[in-house]
């Protein structure tokens, strides 16, 4: 195995009744505060109020930002930086899901630099300073309340692109199951489908690692599989978000990973469905993934599918390896489009093959997207066109 360096020192709050801790983290880093949200949902759950009686009652001056998109888009991490500069901002706020912290996190970087925050995704420009940024988590999917990453949309350019930094990491990340309650059954599902995705882009790999590694995995994943339906249809089951809130943190924090170095597979591609649709990127993702397993499935890649078979789902281990491997396709897929009831196909949600050749060419940069089996633009536009159909 590869060697590595693991550090992610972010400060977690865990648990209900947290939030009265908010204002002492805060003013740790200063006394003017940008709070970001997305669409007002935290104003009909209370937890904006909530928020705001934390703020004033530390004495910090409040500004706000509201109204960040699902796939958020570079049109607003530039509001949100400029805005930093103009309020001479100390300390970003989010209060959202996956969105709403990528976005702040790159108006933190933004409102350190003279140039447009685009070029952070686009030119790679150097991440050299951020302000500070606290998190209140209000959806369990990305695990961006505990990485140093983001995924931000340019639709001038069609693009969304991603990138990771450590001067993008959180501070601190207050995690209430609680305030996830009001999250629809189809939202939690997309979740569930995202989480997964993240487990799985690391999990299925050929390098020899840690055998402690694949079965936190192999546990992250059943708990997924567990717990998402009791949400879906209990959605004031704590200990259901509970479990599903600090899976998400935990699925792309860097620890499954270890010396890893193969590169990802599916949210490339889906980053390019996202970027041209607008589509939920956990619906993506969950469309993508059986048909990515079924395309590198072969004789050299099969006892990976068997042990996610057998330790995942429980399929008979004495059963041949290819059946083992077909039927834990047929298991994920059950579970993803029967039991969270995600739509199955592109051609359900209005997709056809006529941009494939585009995404499939930037979703491997022109060349070979070298992840648990390589692929170039050829085999990409063969999986994008196994998703048109049943």
């Amino acid at each position: 195995m590869n060697r590595f360096i693991y550090d992610i020192p972010v400060k977690v709050y865990f648990g209900e009744n947290q939030l009265g801790h908010l204002g002492e983290e805060l003013k740790k880093f200063g006394q003017r505060v940008l709070l970001t949200y997305g669409g007002g949902s935290i104003k009909k759950t209370g937890l904006y109020e909530a928020v705001v009686m934390e703020i004033k009652s530390a004495g910090l001056e409040l500004f706000e930002l509201s109204g960040i998109e699902p796939n958020p888009r570079i049109t607003t991490v530039r509001e949100g930086a400029e805005l930093c500069k103009k309020e001479k901002i100390d300390v970003l706020l989010a209060v959202g899901g996956g969105s709403t912290l990528d976005a702040t996190k790159f108006m933190a970087a933004g409102a350190c630099v003279d140039f447009d925050p685009w070029k952070f995704l686009s030119d790679r420009a150097p991440i050299e300073k951020a302000l500070p940024v606290l998190t209140i988590l209000t959806l369990s999917a990305t695990g961006s309340e505990m990485d140093p990453g983001g995924v931000i949309s340019n639709p001038e350019t069609k693009d969304k692109l991603g990138r990771m930094d450590p001067h993008l990491l959180p501070k601190v990340s207050f995690l209430d199951p609680k305030n996830t309650y009001t999250v629809s059954p189809y939202q939690t599902a997309c979740g569930a489908a995202d989480m997964m995705s993240h487990i799985m882009e690391v999990y299925f790999n050929m390098d020899q690692d840690l055998y402690m590694l694949d079965t936190f995995m192999e546990g992250m994943m059943k708990t997924i599989i567990r717990y998402a339906p009791i949400a879906m249809k209990e959605p004031d089951n704590y200990e259901a978000r509970a479990n599903l809130m600090w899976t998400s943190s935990w699925a792309i924090n860097g620890l499954v990973a270890g010396g890893k170095r193969q590169a990802w597979s599916c949210h490339p591609m889906e980053h390019e469905l996202s970027a041209i649709y607008d589509i939920t990127h956990g619906l993506g993702l969950a469309i993508l993934t059986p048909r990515w397993m079924e395309y590198c499935l072969n004789e050299t890649t099969v006892s990976k599918y068997v042990q996610f078979g057998t330790n995942v789902f429980g399929i008979d281990s004495s059963l041949e390896p290819m059946e083992v491997a077909r039927k834990s396709i047929e298991k994920l897929d059950d579970f993803l489009f029967h039991t969270l009831k995600l739509k199955r196909t592109f051609t359900e949600i209005g997709i056809d093959k006529k941009n494939f050749a585009v995404m499939a060419k930037k979703s491997c940069g022109g060349g070979v997207l070298r992840g648990f089996q390589p692929l170039d633009q050829k085999g990409i536009e063969t999986i994008f066109e196994r998703c048109l159909n049943s």
